[in-house]
């Protein structure tokens, strides 16, 4: 009875697929025939009409689309806002009053219509600012190829691959997508490029043989959904299609995964709720303490939304939104593109970086920089596909590239347009090519002279292949390359410079410490032979043995030339740096050093099987250890581990990657940092940035900016806040006073807050980075947004204007002499009083700018004019309150007076003492920083 192997992830249970399946393990273990049997697969393919059976059952070989955001998603979002709820319902509440009114007071309806307006402004902006950084393609389908050869009755057939079903078989050859995971039954010199999938930069070999039992990505008779043919060609039997495969298994552990919030939303979250609460409270207090003392319904009812309004920043939700997308566009300008507004901040908050490094911190391209010739090591310059630099000695290793570039299957291509060189083929080939061009040596000439006449195929048991071509004046030679100690056991004779000699005990001994040498430096290493042989065809074992040992050729894949500098911006910026990847401890080691991650003789270095083997606490303390780790060798479930157990921590983590197998650990991070130019769909779509550079210099430029727009932030808080403080207090001592109006009305504090603060703030939230910002450790990530700090100055700044306009406010009302219960809201007075007041704040907040701009620094050393946009914004404020104060249509809105130069005169020298005080403030700290440094007192 045939074993039969379930497709994984699917209820099938006929046709041979799905009965009483043993698991896929089976895939690995048994012979092709048998799979064949198993998966009810006959050699000339399924028919279409299997094939449309198990398609209906299986489903299409694709993955579902990930669910957007649409449209009135982001609205909502928009309008369940705290703030914004409080707004809506504080205009229902107007609206209310106004409808149920005898007679209904005109005022009360504009007080709702302008509540209600700034509720849809700050709804529209931040609407669409989310909604442009929303509209990200769903570009996960990109990662599956569209069309694959498949064999279908008997005939090759070109079919869409969302059509392939388990059972298929499929025809790869070089340079062909993988569509599915697929078991290999033919295989010729197949390579395939696993690193979407593990990470590992080079490429791995593949048979058809069985193999015995172990992890399905070891495998090495099959190949997987998301990956790339490099070179041969091979027939695959289908063995599981759309998310039954690996790929479909990190992509649901990618959907799995919760989007993280940003400290910055958490800190937002907290704040509105604080303030929401403080307005409710303090609004209904007065509410119940002026309505017993005869004030009425209505007018209490206004005056209690007025103190609300007061203490709620209107503005701050578009400041904030509009402030982010500066620091988008400023982010965009240096190659990262930001997906969600509020991560702008959340890479300045960062405090580890976990970090892929195929394609990360290198290039992604394999360079030949060290080779073992004639008892000397020779070095080459340049790096990446370009055939541009130089080879030491090149007369003694031009015989060692000659022979390694005819061993080759690889093409070197050309630029085309603005592109780069690119290699078609295996990679370590592509390397050969370009060192042998280095050198000089061109072995297309070559090959037109004697073509190549015999290939014996490169396979995983023997570790080499060969070639056979032709010479004018030597005849026929074998040219071999492959694993050194394969090559090596092969070799009678060793080149040198004074010609072939017998391979004896001291000459191996000679190249296993020559091999050992360039290994330590983490570089990947080649043998290549050479022998005459006696025709053109020689069979496998004659062309393989008496061979004469050429040299060695140690290769990598070089750092990015910035990546140093950047590692070392980020040292010293106080942020942890981890590296994640599926390579080789050694190459993963080699490169950190390189580009400075690992300083010190013993880093902490785990493979994943390490990984795998501790429990949560186990790995929570093996993240604690001093020093720097290396984790290689890791699986998307590890990495996702890894992230959880520093975010358990305390840490604010960002991830970077470019693979398939980075997207789960992208999404689950606090920031996920994806690679733009070679980095896979799949990563982009769960990363909330792109680096559309790939360098990881761009990850050191966004902490930069991200921390200066927290700092931004906090200085249009202090700006926003303080002013509340003016706003509320007059309403207040008004209150205990016994005064019977307000001082500044609801329709007032909307003008303040969104005619006059908006602008300066967000000119604010444009201030370029301070100089010394990544010259500080990061920010203690439960940091509140209203630190100790930023209360005081909020106070200290608030407190000077509040007295300013209380004191021009009663100034202007006892002038008069008239008993404060005989004022009406219609009285000239108290029309030019409420007038002063507005005016005031407005006058004050323009000098308020120019103070918040530093914290320690005078503002005459930072440049009074340095921030022209701030001076033109605090400038269109005065000139909105003067419109508000002369023009008549305005008087009528906000019941204000015409104000003359004396009072525009002491408003301002209200304003200059403000930023006097705050001058004085921060002289003082900053002696009191040299004192505390031992300097002078």
């Amino acid at each position: 009875m045939p074993v039969r192997i379930r497709a994984r992830d699917t209820s099938d249970t006929t046709d041979g697929v799905g009965d009483s399946a043993t698991g896929p393990d089976d895939v690995q273990r048994l012979p092709a025939d048998r799979l064949r049997e198993a998966l009810n697969s006959p050699p000339g393919g399924l028919t279409t009409q299997d094939a449309a059976r198990r398609r209906t059952r299986c489903g299409p070989n694709q993955m579902p689309r990930a669910p957007g955001r649409g449209a009135w998603r982001l609205i909502a979002a928009q309008l369940t806002d705290l703030f914004a709820l409080m707004l809506l319902l504080a205009s229902a509440g107007t609206f209310v009053i106004y409808a149920m009114g005898r007679p209904r007071d005109t005022g009360t309806l504009q007080l709702a219509v302008a509540i209600l307006c700034v509720v849809v402004l700050n709804a529209s902006i931040g609407f669409a600012q989310e909604y442009s950084a929303e509209r990200t393609s769903e570009s996960l389908q990109a990662m599956v190829p569209h069309r694959c050869r498949v064999l279908r009755g008997g005939e090759v057939t070109d079919l869409p691959a969302a059509d392939l079903v388990p059972g298929d078989v499929v025809l790869l050859e070089a340079g062909d997508a993988v569509p599915a995971d697929c078991r290999l039954v033919e295989a010729h010199d197949v390579t395939v490029n696993n690193a979407a999938l593990t990470g590992e930069s080079a490429p791995v070999g593949r048979s058809a043989q069985a193999v015995d039992a172990g992890p399905l990505l070891r495998a090495r008779n099959c190949v997987f959904m998301g990956t790339d043919v490099i070179s041969g060609s091979a027939r695959a039997v289908t063995f599981a299609t759309g998310t039954a495969t690996e790929f479909g298994r990190i992509f649901r552990l990618a959907a799995a995964a919760p989007r993280q919030k940003t400290p910055l939303q958490h800190q937002v979250a907290a704040m509105a709720r604080r303030v929401a609460g403080t307005a409710l409270a303090t609004g209904g207090l007065l509410f119940a303490v002026r309505l017993p003392a005869g004030q009425g319904l209505v007018p209490s009812f206004v005056f209690a939304l007025g103190v609300m309004v007061a203490l709620v920043p209107e503005g701050l939700p578009a400041t904030l939104s509009v402030s982010l997308a500066i620091g988008v566009r400023r982010m965009a300008r240096s190659h990262a593109l930001v997906k969600k507004l509020l991560a702008v901040e959340a890479l300045g908050s960062t405090t580890v970086v976990c970090t892929d490094k195929t394609g990360t911190l290198t290039q992604a391209e394999m360079t030949v920089t060290r080779i073992w010739a004639g008892g000397g090591t020779h070095r080459v310059s340049g790096v990446g596909y370009a055939p541009v630099g130089d080879v030491q000695d090149p007369d003694d290793v031009r015989e060692l590239l000659l022979s390694a570039a005819l061993c080759s299957n690889a093409r070197l291509l050309r630029p085309e347009g603005h592109g780069h060189w690119r290699v078609l083929g295996d990679t370590t080939e592509g390397a050969l090519l370009v060192a042998a061009a280095k050198a000089g040596v061109d072995p297309a000439a070559h090959e037109t002279a004697g073509p190549r006449t015999t290939e014996h195929p490169f396979d995983a048991e023997r570790m080499l292949m060969s070639t056979v071509t032709g010479t004018p004046a030597r005849g026929y030679e074998v040219h071999v390359k492959g694993a050194p100690q394969a090559v090596l056991g092969r070799c009678s004779a060793l080149m040198t410079q004074g010609g072939s000699r017998p391979l004896d005990e001291t000459a191996r001994k000679a190249v296993d410490v020559a091999n050992d040498e360039l290994a330590s430096q983490g570089l990947r290493v080649l043998a290549v032979a050479r022998r005459t042989a006696s025709g053109p065809r020689p069979d496998r074992q004659e062309a393989e043995s008496g061979l004469t040992f050429l040299g060695l050729a140690g290769m990598l894949d070089p750092p990015r030339p910035e990546v140093s500098a950047a590692v070392a911006a980020c040292r010293r910026a106080g942020i942890r740096i981890i590296m994640l990847t599926g390579d080789h401890p050694l190459t993963a080691e080699a490169v950190a050093r390189r580009v400075g991650i690992v300083r010190h003789p013993d880093p902490v270095v785990v493979s994943g099987t390490e990984l795998g083997a501790l429990d949560e606490p186990g790995l929570e303390a093996l993240l604690a250890r001093p020093g720097e780790h290396l984790l290689c060798r890791v699986s998307p479930e590890h990495k996702m581990r890894v992230v959880t157990a520093l975010q358990r921590r305390g840490a604010v983590v960002a991830v970077t990657g470019d693979g398939a197998n980075d997207a789960p650990a992208l999404k689950h991070a606090d920031i996920g940092v994806a690679m733009g130019a070679s980095g896979t769909d799949v990563a982009r779509e769960a990363a909330v940035m792109v680096l559309l550079d790939d360098s990881f210099a761009s990850i050191a430029t966004a902490v930069r900016l991200g921390r200066a727009v927290y700092q931004n932030i906090r200085k249009f808080l202090v700006y926003l806040f303080s002013h509340n403080i003016a706003e509320l207090v007059p309403i207040l001592a008004a209150t205990f006073v016994g005064f019977p109006l307000v001082p500044l009305t609801a329709v007032q504090v909307l003008a303040i807050d969104l005619g006059s603060d908006v602008l300066p703030a967000l000119a604010l939230g444009a201030e370029p980075p301070e100089r010394d910002v990544m010259d500080r450790p990061p920010r203690p990530p439960h940091e509140p947004l209203f630190s100790p700090a930023v209360l005081r100055r909020i106070l200290f700044l608030g407190g000077i204007q509040a007295a300013g306009v209380c004191a021009v406010f009663f100034w202007h009302i006892n002038a008069t002499g008239i008993p404060y219960a005989q004022f009406t809201a219609d009285d000239p007075v108290y029309r030019k009083a409420i007038t002063l007041v507005q005016a005031g704040i407005v006058v004050s907040q323009f000098f308020n700018a120019l103070a918040v701009r530093t914290e320690r620094e005078s503002i005459v050393r930072a440049g009074l004019f340095s921030n022209p946009w701030l001076l033109a914004a605090g400038a269109f404020g005065i000139l909105l309150m003067a419109a508000i104060s002369y023009l008549p249509p305005l008087q009528a809105v906000f019941h204000t007076a015409p104000l003359n130069a004396t009072d525009w005169a002491v408003l301002a020298a209200l304003g200059a003492l403000l930023l006097a005080a705050d001058e004085a403030r921060k002289a003082w700290l900053r002696r009191r920083t040299v004192t505390a440094q031992g300097g002078p007192s």
